[in-house]
């Protein structure tokens, strides 16, 4: 009963499903598109025209709105607040935008947390029922809306995801698909936002008992979260061990390996090579680099672990690292957010569909 007066609450502004059906027999307007980006962070849905899926898209794209929520990964915060954050990100973009539900044509959901058909049939019952049967609904893990973010809407080439957690995920010119890491924290996604803080926290504790050598990250750390002791930070982790939570202590690993200290350094260098060796894993698998290995293909890098803009560039010596075995890599920094990505993944499927090269 909650859920369905929570859902009508979050739907107010909607038609009723009466008005919706009449829109769409008459075929007035030519609609809209939504693409959503779910992380384990924030969850983002922007709002663009139905656009005719081109090689000559809009520059910029016309965004129409654009909300922002929490974490929608299931895996993070269990699948009652995942479903909500969901509803409610769509229905502040479709508000905020001026159009209803009767105005969408295709809804992409590039999600974190999605590894499997299952995972993609869960999330896909979530939503079913808030759009009409007419609209086409997609879901994909949120490395897919972070590569097209990068090749504006094509499904081809690699990308590297580096924020709270991290994944490397690619496909070739047949479709076929690989992906390594994005496995979460305890499964060992070291090279992730949460791998470096907590093996940074877990440096302050071990050099605090004696187990390890003094570290600078120490002192930064205490100082950023506002406590006297590492003591402290047993109290501090474990009230709230929310990943975003414990990722947000990135920069102060930065600082410290920029610094000259050891051990920040060394854990930077460690998540470099995890993240290196994510990518590798998945251009072997599909053999993107050619037979020789020296063959171009693009690799999107995405998150804020990737765009330190700092001395210790993370993004860069990653780079650095995939060159020495694939001097073909073709780095690309997207111009347009993981959320315009799946956008414009909803009209490269729509489209294809309409065409009846693609079914689903």
């Amino acid at each position: 009963m909650k859920n369905r007066q929570r859902k009508r609450d979050v739907w107010a502004f909607g038609n009723t499903e009466e008005q919706v059906e009449q829109v769409y027999e008459t075929g007035d307007g030519c609609g809209v598109v939504l693409g959503l980006d779910g992380g384990a962070t924030n969850t983002v849905c922007v709002c663009i025209p139905f656009l005719p899926f081109s090689d000559q898209l809009p520059d910029p794209l016309p965004i129409l709105a654009r909300a922002v929520a929490g974490c929608s990964n299931h895996n993070s915060v269990g699948e009652t607040a995942a479903r909500y954050t969901l509803e409610q990100v769509i229905a502040e973009a479709l508000s905020k935008s001026g159009f209803s539900r009767s105005a969408v044509r295709a809804v992409c959901l590039g999600v974190s947390g999605v590894n499997h058909p299952t995972d993609e049939e869960r999330v896909l019952n979530w939503i079913r029922d808030i759009f009409p049967s007419h609209v086409k609904l997609y879901v994909q893990n949120d490395a897919v809306a972070a590569l097209a973010s990068g090749t504006m809407g094509k499904v081809h080439g690699c990308v590297l995801i580096a924020g709270t957690g991290c994944i490397s995920c690619a496909f070739d010119e047949d479709g076929r698909e690989a992906r390594a890491a994005g496995a979460g924290p305890v499964l060992g996604d070291w090279g992730s936002g949460y791998g470096i803080a907590a093996q940074a926290l877990t440096a302050v504790i071990r050099a605090h008992d004696g187990r390890g050598p003094e570290t600078m990250l120490t002192g930064s750390i205490l100082k950023a979260l506002g406590l006297s002791s590492p003591e402290e930070l047993i109290g501090w982790t474990y009230a709230d061990p929310s990943w975003a939570r414990i990722a947000a202590l990135v920069p102060e690993v930065v600082s410290c390996a920029e610094a000259g200290d050891e051990t920040a350094n060394n854990i930077l260098v460690f998540a470099v090579e995890e993240l290196a060796l994510s990518v590798k894993a998945v251009v072997q698998k599909l053999c993107l680099c050619g037979k020789d290995g020296k063959g171009s293909f693009p690799l999107v890098m995405v998150g804020g672990v990737l765009e330190a803009n700092k001395n210790w560039d993370i993004g860069k010596e990653v780079i650095n690292c995939i060159c020495r075995d694939f001097p073909g890599v073709h780095p690309i920094k997207p111009k347009v957010e993981p959320a315009v990505g799946a956008a414009l993944l909803a009209l490269n499927f729509f489209m294809k569909e309409s065409t009846g090269n693609c079914h689903r």
